[in-house]
């Protein structure tokens, strides 16, 4: 390729990065454009000036995850219109009498449910009870946010089908028994950053302890029972389905490859049995479904622009020692997840390993780029589409949001005590 169209590309790929950027910053001054419009202005960008061309649209875009979202979305829509989401928040509640045990619950059961059920499929249903949480302990909204947001990170890097970058580690990298060595490596340090999480957000919110005097009969928010009931079986049905297909993916059995039909296909079903499908429909978030499709288009002109690649070889310039390795993995995951976003960047990122000759044996680099790719969602919000997920639920249906600044001021210091803790637990065992 000429040297001047390489330069070129360069600093349109540079340009759009600075840009993307930008905004988040001035977000807070720019209250009434949510994030979607900068995505959609930077794919309008990357393919005016040619990075993707109109005719690879359709390759660059995974419907994997546009699917997904679709689905997800509709069956969220329905357990919230049916009150489903307020009585299962309200019982959850009723468990717990003190603030403090309410909170250092609340991380754990995110967390857990995110290692298992998927994190992004956590954040769809996530906001809605940490709003009932905070109103019901007397608690900042925004804390319970944040605690959503860094908990289900967090507990979506402990197993290989806690988050889809995970999923691509475990079955790329041809890691032997990534169930078992996920499990070895991750689990404890997991369960120890949740405890800290919740220590760290109590000390920088202030928050006291106290009693929760609240009583709540959680039969009492059902609005609809049928439909409730029909969300319930359909969210059942879909994260079971999603469990147990990548399940039989890591004991090489017959299964979907697409995976992320699962949930529309689900929602396909249920549309015509709800009473108010419209409704359903109109509760789809469909700004966060229009920046992933922007997301992936703008993503992949930005890698094919170059722009990051010397960056890239610079801090993994050839296969490293044990230690070395790790520690490069765990900072370029850290720094251009929050360019790329985590997942496109591991889909990327595998393939540069390989070509530097690492494989299969290699398994404390590959379950560190895992670790360090999904907690470098804790540090901006760009770095995890969950945290997108749940910034847009926010500003959609809640009438609030958390600003850019507002999210690294905390997520600086819960992602340095992250990667201390999983590094080390990653070079000890």
């Amino acid at each position: 390729m000429d040297a001047g169209v390489t330069l070129g590309r360069g600093f349109v790929g540079l340009g759009i990065v600075l840009f993307l950027v930008a905004f988040l910053i001035l977000r807070s001054k720019l209250a009434h454009l949510p994030i979607w419009t900068a995505m959609a202005f930077s794919s309008f960008v990357t393919i005016a000036t040619g990075l993707v061309q109109f005719d690879e649209i359709g390759f660059v875009i995974d419907m994997d995850v546009v699917l997904f979202l679709i689905g997800m979305f509709s069956l969220v829509s329905l357990a919230e219109s049916s009150g489903l989401l307020s009585a299962l928040s309200a019982w959850y509640i009723s468990k717990f009498k003190s603030r403090y045990r309410l909170i250092y619950a609340s991380s754990f059961l995110f967390g857990l449910l995110s290692a298992f059920a998927v994190n992004d499929t956590v954040a769809l249903m996530g906001p809605a009870i940490a709003y009932t949480i905070s109103r019901a302990a007397d608690l900042n909204p925004k804390f319970m946010f944040l605690l959503l947001a860094y908990s289900l990170t967090i507990g979506s890097v402990m197993t290989p089908i806690g988050n889809p970058q995970n999923v691509l580690v475990a079955i790329q990298s041809g890691i032997p028994a990534p169930f078992v060595l996920f499990s070895k490596k991750l689990a404890v340090p997991t369960l120890v950053n949740l405890a800290i999480l919740s220590y760290v957000l109590i000390k920088i919110f202030k928050i006291e302890n106290g009693s929760i005097n609240v009583v709540l009969v959680p039969q009492e928010f059902i609005r609809d029972r049928r439909d409730s009931i029909l969300a319930a079986a359909a969210l059942t049905t879909a994260v079971t389905a999603l469990v147990i297909n990548d399940l039989l993916e890591f004991l090489s059995l017959p299964h979907l490859t697409h995976r992320g039909f699962i949930p529309f296909v689900v929602a396909a079903g249920i549309y015509l049995l709800a009473r108010n499908p419209r409704r359903v429909l109109a509760g789809v978030d469909w700004g966060t479904i229009i920046f992933f499709i922007t997301m992936f288009i703008t993503m992949e002109g930005v890698w094919r622009s170059g722009v990051l690649t010397p960056l890239l070889s610079h801090l993994v310039p050839a296969k490293l020692g044990s230690f070395e390795g790790i520690v490069a993995v765990v900072l370029s995951s850290l720094f251009l997840s929050q360019v790329l976003s985590n997942v496109p960047f591991v889909k990327l990122f595998i393939e540069f390993l390989k070509d530097l000759g690492y494989g299969p044996s290699d398994t404390n680099v590959w379950i560190a780029l895992a670790a360090s790719s999904t907690i470098a969602g804790n540090l901006t919000i760009l770095g995890a589409a969950s945290n997108i997920i749940i910034l847009e639920t926010l500003e959609t249906k809640m009438n609030t949001t958390i600003s850019f600044t507002e999210f690294l001021k905390v997520g600086i210091v819960i992602t340095a005590v992250n990667t201390a803790v999983y590094t080390s637990f990653i070079l000890l065992i």
